[in-house]
């Protein structure tokens, strides 16, 4: 018993020492050598941030799981506001589904669950994992804007050819039954889906966002962590925008052929199969994956310019369905 007590003191005075402000001086040791006046205005706020918590795992920690908390939910609550709006159902891929208020809270409460039960205990890792990969952290000045382009492109080339093989071999049976099959609740997905999904799914496929991150510290030894900050984001966006339902003429696939976005993703979602990438989608091209999905849209085209030689606006008919697929119990105009 007097070990315990003598144990929990010790616990106390660590989180104690760990909160107050004698703690702030240690994380001057951080900035030994660092001329202030010669950083930016997002330098020295970098530096405050790490300087106020004092230490470094608990300041990368906290910002970490904030920025995915605000990038997550700030891209994913507009499409929630769209979904309300029935001028918008023009852009729907899938017309005839709609995302109730009932559906959307029950997927925020799921993804609210596992991003402070799963996501979070990763998060928090994250600081130890990049020391070991010497990876820069709390170091200023920043990598120059030209150096973190060509690397998040990496991150974006290697992150689509991991997900295309790993999201393919979850649709494989028991993989499927016991694993991904939970993300396809929502045959019409909507943006705050896109984490909608088993924890194991979430620490398979989120290996290949931060495994080409790691890799190229592991072989360079030349990465900061705010790149993977911005990479981490952008993916985020990607992930949300390939979620969302919705097909606009801003899409970026109507201005850049080869990127996938929701146009390409929402067919997977409807079909169950094929259409395996995510970023991109030349491997579903080469593969031959994406067959079903170019019939459909074919087939879909036909169909919005039979209804404009009508005179008639699309969609013609009121949603029939939910986003799981199930009739709707009340009409939606």
């Amino acid at each position: 018993m007097e070990y315990l007590a003598h144990a929990g003191q010790f616990a106390n005075a660590t989180m104690a020492a760990a909160f107050s402000p004698q703690a702030h001086l240690y994380g001057a040791d951080l900035y030994t050598g660092t001329d202030p006046s010669s950083l930016n205005f997002l330098e020295k706020a970098w530096m405050n941030w790490y300087l106020w918590w004092g230490n470094p795992v608990i300041a990368t920690g906290v910002m970490s799981f904030l920025m995915h908390e605000i990038v997550y939910f700030g891209r994913a609550i507009p499409f929630v506001i769209i979904d309300s709006m029935p001028s918008m159902r023009k852009y729907k891929l899938q017309e005839d589904r709609v995302a109730t208020p009932e559906l959307q809270w029950k997927c925020t409460r799921d993804v609210l669950f596992a991003h402070f039960t799963v996501e979070l205990p990763q998060i928090w890792s994250f600081h130890p994992i990049c020391e070991f990969f010497e990876m820069s952290t709390h170091s200023v000045p920043f990598p120059h804007w030209t150096k973190m382009a060509w690397q998040i492109g990496l991150f974006f080339l290697f992150e689509d050819m991991f997900h295309y093989w790993a999201h393919r071999a979850l649709h494989w049976g028991p993989l499927y039954k016991n694993i991904h099959k939970k993300h396809h609740e929502f045959s019409a997905p909507f943006g705050l889906a896109a984490e909608y999904a088993h924890p194991l799914e979430v620490f398979i496929l989120g290996s290949g966002t931060i495994g080409g991150p790691f890799l190229l510290c592991y072989l360079t030894r030349d990465l900061h962590i705010l790149t993977v900050y911005i990479w981490i984001t952008l993916r985020l966006f990607q992930a949300i925008d390939a979620h969302s339902g919705y097909d606009f003429p801003i899409s970026m696939h109507n201005w850049i052929p080869f990127w996938a976005g929701a146009d390409h993703h929402d067919y997977h979602h409807q079909a169950f199969v094929g259409c395996y990438s995510t970023s991109f989608r030349w491997w579903d091209h080469v593969m031959g994956t994406d067959l079903g999905y170019k019939r459909h849209r074919s087939r879909q085209a036909d169909q919005k310019a039979e209804v404009k030689a009508q005179g008639l606006e699309w969609p013609n008919k009121a949603p029939t369905k939910t986003s799981t697929g199930q009739p709707l119990k009340t009409k939606v105009q």
